[in-house]
């Protein structure tokens, strides 16, 4: 029981990742508060939670409404008495921010994932460092991809916004790690079990000429142990980077590419 009493919050929690992420955090001991922008598949989260002997509540709370945000924390201050743990598992569809070669892109376009994705981790970020400081400890998570790191064609913004992601997580460790706070991330690679690739590949799919069987295949070449990524090991990884266990760990995004990107 890893994280046994810890008061965790997670937004885009009805997503693939945050919802894989509050299934694992809650299977280790913690108390989940899951938010998402839609009730709905948040509340299907918590519910399964709950029928699994955890404890989870669900609200909706947009996580670029920073009053929202501020007034969800509350909630959580006043319920559960402090926040431990926040992880910002925010997306957008990526169908409608890729495929367009960036000389043709307009600014609204390219911006769209810049200005959604930072200001989300940076407004949950900050909202939840003020309410850890006072108590000397926390975690604050985000997720990337591996965009941030390589250069790859007709993604738009997506690439700039994961790598001003993991720059954030640096700075705000910084600046927080010496008050009891840690500051990390989690960079995974294309998991079939997500969306996003599927979203990748359909803007390529007839340039390619290739299915969706051999898209995976294509993608799993590039890692070491020529296979992709799965849900559980990226929730896996994430439940020790937010335990005591990883007490050693802050200002630094980890690499779960399976080797397809070198550290």
């Amino acid at each position: 029981m890893l994280l046994k009493d810890k008061v965790a919050v997670i937004y885009g929690a009805g997503g693939a990742i945050g919802g894989a992420v509050a299934h694992a955090f809650a299977s280790e001991g913690a108390d989940l508060f899951v938010t998402g922008r839609s009730l709905a598949p948040v509340d299907v989260v918590a519910k399964d939670i709950v029928a699994a002997g955890g404890s989870a509540e669900a609200a909706e709370v947009d996580a670029l409404d920073e009053q929202e945000v501020d007034q969800h924390l509350q909630l959580v201050i006043d319920r559960a008495g402090r926040v431990d743990i926040s992880f910002n598992a925010v997306g957008i569809p990526n169908a409608t921010i890729l495929g367009v070669p960036l000389a043709e892109l307009d600014v609204e376009q390219f911006s769209l994932p810049i200005t959604t994705l930072t200001t989300s981790y940076f407004l949950t970020a900050r909202l939840a460092a003020r309410r850890m400081v006072p108590n000397g400890s926390g975690v604050i998570m985000t997720v990337t991809a591996a965009h941030s790191r390589e250069g790859l064609p007709l993604v738009g913004g997506y690439g700039p916004a994961q790598a001003a992601k993991e720059a954030l997580t640096r700075d705000l460790s910084a600046e927080l790690a010496p008050q009891g706070i840690r500051v990390v991330g989690l960079r995974p690679y294309a998991m079939p079990e997500t969306p996003t690739i599927r979203d990748a590949f359909e803007p390529r799919r007839e340039a390619s000429g290739m299915t969706w069987e051999q898209w995976q295949e294509m993608l799993a070449s590039r890692t070491h142990p020529r296979r992709l990524m799965t849900l559980e090991e990226v929730a896996n990884m994430t439940v020790f980077m937010a335990s005591d266990k990883a007490s050693g760990m802050t200002g630094t995004t980890v690499n779960l590419t399976l080797g397809r990107l070198s550290d």
